[in-house]
This record gives C-alpha cells, sequence and structure tokens, in this order.
C-alpha cells in the first residue's frame, strides 16, 4: 500500500519534510513546551519519573499490543494503557496494565470515555 508523501513540519520556518507533525529537533521542543504550559500539574505528578520506570520495564516484558495478539494480530506495543484510570482510582500495579499499539490504546480511551473530557 503507498504511503502518504512527506509534509513539511508544522513548527514554523521548518522546511525539514517528515511524516508525522513535526521533525526530531521540534518534536522535543513542542513536547517539552507541552509539558511546562498546557498538561495538568496533577496529571504531571501522576506521570513523573517514577511511572517512566514501570513503563518502560513493563514494555520490554511485554513487547506486543495485547489486545492485537487476542484478534490474532502481531504489533508492536508503544503505549501502557491503565485499566483502571489513575484517577478513578487505579494504581500502576502490573495487574492494572495493559500493553497497546497506538491505535488500540486511542481506540479504548475514546471508548472509555478518557479522551475529549468526556467522563
Amino acid at each position: 500500500m503507498p504511503r502518504k508523501p512527506k509534509r513539511p513540519c508544522s513548527f514554523p520556518n521548518c522546511s525539514e519534510l517528515v511524516d508525522g507533525r513535526f521533525c526530531k529537533e521540534h518534536e522535543r521542543q513542542e513536547n517539552k513546551r507541552y509539558e511546562k504550559y498546557q498538561r495538568d500539574p496533577e496529571t504531571a505528578k501522576r506521570y513523573g519519573r517514577a511511572w517512566r520506570k514501570i513503563r518502560n520495564k513493563f514494555i520490554r516484558e511485554h513487547p506486543l499490543c495485547q489486545q492485537c495478539l487476542k484478534d490474532s494480530r502481531l504489533k508492536t506495543a508503544e503505549e501502557v494503557h491503565h485499566i483502571l484510570p489513575l484517577r478513578r482510582g487505579g494504581t500502576h500495579d502490573e495487574s492494572n496494565l495493559m500493553a497497546l499499539c497506538k491505535s488500540c490504546h486511542s481506540r479504548i480511551s475514546v471508548l472509555d470515555g478518557d479522551r475529549f473530557g468526556k467522563k
């Protein structure tokens, strides 16, 4: 299947062609800006250094998307999903985590109402 053509980086005055939204350099800058100015401080506390260690360990132990495996597909896991969200009383315990690819994580988040301010 043909791929979409690359497009210029969305950062002002950057003409580097990319597959996503930003080039590597500007993606780091945008993530840093988001963490500092837009991310909710309560969320930032829950997802700090300790969470990154837990997440990286879990991804190493579960390299494939668990949802895709149920559907007999092999896809690399890129996200770690909390089955019971932290804001609803969930924990970082391994029994509450699920390794997912980006598309499965997005689908589950939308269905659970975790996106776009739904509860």
